[in-house]
């Protein structure tokens, strides 16, 4: 899934929230593109829920089922697109 990012702070708070579910890995020079799901074997399903159990704490929302789709852990950039999806 490619993915065109305009919000920055999507794009921060899928890092600083990645940084924190990943502590192993550094994610400072992490860019849009750069591939999670696959590529990462840290990025498991226990990685994933503890994403999203962030996303949920951080954002005030909750997220269904519905909403998880795979290609949206694809990249940092897809990533951050989920949380912007999740805002509206």
């Amino acid at each position: 899934m490619e993915c065109i990012l305009n919000d920055s702070d999507s794009l921060a708070l899928a890092k600083s929230l990645l940084d924190q579910v990943l502590p192993a890995t550094d994610v400072s020079q992490w860019r849009e593109k750069t591939p999670l799901l696959g590529a990462l074997p840290d990025f498991d399903s226990m990685a994933m829920v503890a994403l999203i159990t962030m996303v949920e704490d951080s954002m005030g929302v909750i997220v269904s089922d519905s909403d998880i789709r795979a290609e949206d852990f694809e990249t940092l950039g897809s990533v951050a697109a989920w949380i912007e999806q999740l805002k509206s």
